[in-house]
């Protein structure tokens, strides 16, 4: 792990839908260039986690820092203009516009001047892309349509990528592809990244450290072979 502070703080944060307690005390680290991971079951917290990061649920209480600054009271998109992207697991396209209109709505921010850069900076990570860029999003494929969600999230040219299960409803070959271009943008490009994912073993090879959450709860942290080697994750997670 970096000495220097890290990228996102999460402190004791506590996230309410009405009156039920959803997220409990949540604290966590994110250091610069690191893809952190978040396990957990269905309905542990975790994309409620993501969504109070990028401010679209408010949190009640405890705090989220980025890069220094708080941002637990900023709107949406304030938040994205500091730096982070989201992708959620439904990934939000506009299905009737074409691959490149929905990649342009992604550099929103940016002088158009640098558009061009922008775009052929993304089609070297995603080729597919280059070769659709006409075709309506609609009618892509799922893991071209998330190769897509992926690409608009990069043209905001983020700091901290939340990604939000990337392998949903993808074949087994597809779920690799997108594992080997988060990984290398994160090499390249140095993005620091936060991923929830359903699949642990993929999750668990694809970073640096994880949280375990349970019930709105960290019920376990550590570098992911410290996670892989715990039996408890091994037995809730891993099937092992």
């Amino acid at each position: 792990m970096s000495e220097s502070a890290p990228s996102l703080v999460v402190d004791n944060l506590n996230v309410y839908y009405g009156a039920v307690h959803i997220l409990h005390d949540i604290s966590l680290e994110v250091f610069d260039r690191e893809i952190v991971t978040l396990i957990g079951a269905n309905g542990a917290g975790k994309t409620t986690l993501m969504m109070a990061i990028s401010g679209i649920i408010p949190s009640r209480t405890g705090q989220i820092e980025f890069l220094g600054e708080r941002t637990d009271s900023l709107p949406p998109h304030e938040i994205s203009a500091r730096g982070i992207a989201q992708v959620a697991q439904a990934r939000h396209l506009f299905p009737a516009l074409s691959v490149r209109e929905n990649l342009e709505l992604g550099a929103w921010r940016w002088p158009k001047r640098e558009l061009a850069q922008q775009l052929d900076e993304i089609y070297t990570f995603f080729t597919v892309l280059r070769e659709r860029r006409k075709q309506k999003a609609g009618s892509l494929s799922g893991g071209e349509q998330q190769m897509l969600a992926l690409g608009r999230a990069l043209m905001t040219r983020p700091r901290l990528l939340l990604l939000d299960e990337p392998s949903a409803g993808l074949a087994p070959i597809m779920v690799k592809e997108i594992a080997r271009i988060v990984r290398k943008i994160r090499d390249e490009r140095g993005l620091t990244t936060l991923l929830v994912e359903q699949n642990a073993s993929l999750a668990l090879h694809l970073a640096d450290r994880g949280y375990v959450i349970e019930r709105g709860r960290v019920a376990a942290s550590g570098s992911t072979n410290e996670l892989e080697e715990s039996e408890a994750v091994r037995k809730a997670y891993l099937a092992v």
